[in-house]
């Protein structure tokens, strides 16, 4: 019997994905192998990801300006990766603090650049996200970077921010959910264990301009030019993770594609808020414009409440 996962981490994947790579398993199309032992440069394994690849360039409608690369390390290695090739000591870069992962990103960022924090919500407890009115925005800055939708506080930007410089965004918590319009943006990032797959894949949308930006005394691993040149492989990467989310792609656009996601996805969000809006138990901190559809939090109106509450929940997990 499967449980009802509301996990923030490695979250849910469609159980018809799962039936599917069970009958797989053992045996990869009469291979005679399981994917996971095949050669990242056999022909089998190259046409599995390229499809992936490809099925995820239609999910989000990304046109060949771009390049999609599916990397190791997780988002957080992204928070690293991004300020050593577009930024450096002597450079500045814009980042809005609306979160716990916008304030883990600025902590990374820093180590290799100066962090110009444009605006910052965290006086008040990360409720709600600095509207554009209070940015103060650096003229001179290599790049901005925000956290779309913050996994943790539940507060969402539902809009791309409009900048003039190249933006950048951490969308692990929402990356497939609904619609992105990604001409906005000149590189996209997103652990894959929210909405793509198994944790040990991370997703990046570059555009192909920011190949020209890198810092070239980075070694080959950490350019993002050359793990384009190589297809994603320019060392071996996490095939099962890459396999298994092409699975999540091809079932998504049998779903009806983003669109029909956005759908669910507000319905649920919508039923959920409106519970808690009329509980007189149960309320939620964050701002109305930038709640988020995809993590919801809550809190008792009676702090007096929250031991008991928690206790009771463990008695039913365990």
């Amino acid at each position: 019997m499967r449980v009802r996962n509301f996990c923030a981490g490695p979250a849910v994947i469609p159980e018809a994905v799962l039936a599917e790579v069970k009958s797989e398993l053992l045996d990869w199309g009469d291979s005679g192998m399981s994917i996971m032992e095949m050669s990242h440069r056999s022909s089998i394994f190259n046409e599995v990801a390229m499809t992936a690849k490809k099925d995820f360039i239609d999910l989000m409608s990304i046109s060949d300006d771009y390049d999609v690369l599916f990397l190791q390390g997780g988002a957080t290695h992204q928070f690293s990766m991004i300020p050593m090739n577009f930024s450096s000591k002597d450079d500045s870069a814009d980042y809005l603090l609306s979160g716990t992962w916008s304030k883990k990103a600025i902590s990374e960022a820093s180590k290799y650049s100066n962090i110009n924090v444009i605006a910052s919500s965290e006086e008040d407890n990360f409720t709600y996200a600095p509207k554009k009115e209070s940015w103060n925005l650096d003229t001179n800055t290599k790049y901005v970077h925000y956290v779309p939708n913050e996994t943790i506080q539940g507060v969402a930007i539902h809009n791309p921010l409009e900048v003039n410089s190249p933006l950048v965004a951490d969308m692990s918590s929402v990356i497939l959910s609904e619609p992105i319009d990604v001409s906005k943006f000149s590189l996209i990032y997103a652990g894959a264990q929210k909405n793509i797959g198994p944790a040990g894949l991370t997703i990046v949308i570059i555009h192909k301009e920011m190949f020209e930006k890198e810092n070239s005394d980075n070694s080959n691993f950490f350019k993002y030019s050359k793990h384009s040149e190589s297809n994603s492989m320019l060392n071996t990467p996490p095939t099962f993770a890459w396999y298994l989310a092409g699975k999540v792609f091809k079932w998504l656009k049998k779903e009806g594609g983003l669109e029909a996601m956005r759908k669910k996805n507000y319905l649920k969000a919508e039923t959920l808020y409106s519970y808690i809006d009329n509980s007189s138990f149960f309320s939620n901190p964050v701002k109305i414009d930038n709640r988020s559809i995809m993590n919801v939090p809550f809190i008792l109106d009676n702090k007096d409440l929250d031991s008991v509450f928690l206790m009771i929940l463990r008695m039913q997990v365990y």
